[in-house]
């Protein structure tokens, strides 16, 4: 088993598809003079150097998990853009920031996201925004078909009961009520489904490898988890049938808001 089964290659084999919200969510930010910008889940940094970039933020700090993929980023630290190994459940931020950003991250956090926002919420600046886009893909077959696998033998008994939750993402509106009694003065959150034409099913199964099969990936022996993702491969293809191209249906929540100022 290991620690850290994050795989940047792997990740990034459908790079344009997954940065589409990405560029979205920025779209969503109010842009201010000198801003003060906190990236949780950079990854391998490289949209953090856009975020950066494009708001022309004073100081920007990628934080991930991963050191595989902090390894990426490293190459890409200049004056104002740093990255640190650092774990979202645990860390603390020593300071405020004008924006609280994250990209398809926060889903990983074993932390209601009600308690975890109001963490967040601390952290922010007067005025500050925060901008957040988690997916909200776990009723499509991509996933539950992982956690049927997951509750059959022999995997059941190796991962000990566990299945990848997808209970602590909230509903849209939960959202927008959440952001609200945090008493953010402006919110935007929508729900957006973003559709993407793949070559063939099995991309969709290659697509999930790169993110929630290494939730399983981390707690299974090698040989035990290639089992385990050649069994999920087979049952996914079956059950999205053999179409060529293959049309792969995302929903996403993305989050914004404003915080109030002094």
């Amino acid at each position: 088993m290991t620690d850290d089964a994050w795989n940047p290659d792997r990740y990034d084999r459908f790079r344009s598809e997954r940065s589409a919200p990405f560029f979205d969510l920025v779209a969503e930010i109010r842009r201010r003079p000198a801003m003060r910008v906190l990236d949780l889940g950079c990854g391998t940094g490289q949209l953090t150097r856009y975020l950066h970039r494009t708001l022309q933020a004073e100081t920007t700090l990628g934080i991930d998990s991963s050191e595989s993929m902090l390894a990426k980023s490293a190459r890409l630290t200049t004056p104002g853009l740093h990255f640190q190994h650092q774990n979202v459940e645990t860390w603390t931020p020593a300071e405020t920031y004008d924006l609280i950003f994250s990209n398809a991250a926060l889903q990983w956090v074993d932390q209601h996201h009600e308690a975890l926002l109001t963490r967040l919420t601390k952290a922010l600046a007067p005025a500050g925004q925060l901008a957040v886009q988690v997916p909200a893909n776990y009723d499509h077959a991509s996933h539950t078909v992982a956690t049927e696998i997951a509750r059959a033998p022999p995997f059941r008994d190796a991962l000990g009961g566990y299945e990848h939750a997808a209970a602590r993402v909230l509903v849209p509106e939960a959202y927008a009520a959440l952001l609200a009694r945090l008493g953010y003065r402006e919110q935007r959150v929508r729900l957006e489904v973003y559709g993407h034409w793949l070559a063939e099913a099995t991309d969709v199964a290659r697509w999930v490898e790169g993110t929630l099969l290494t939730a399983y990936e981390r707690r299974l022996d090698p040989t035990v988890f290639d089992e385990f993702r050649q069994r999920y491969r087979t049952a996914l293809v079956e059950r999205l049938g053999p179409s060529r191209p293959h049309f792969f249906p995302f929903k996403r929540i993305l989050i914004w808001g404003m915080a109030r100022g002094d």
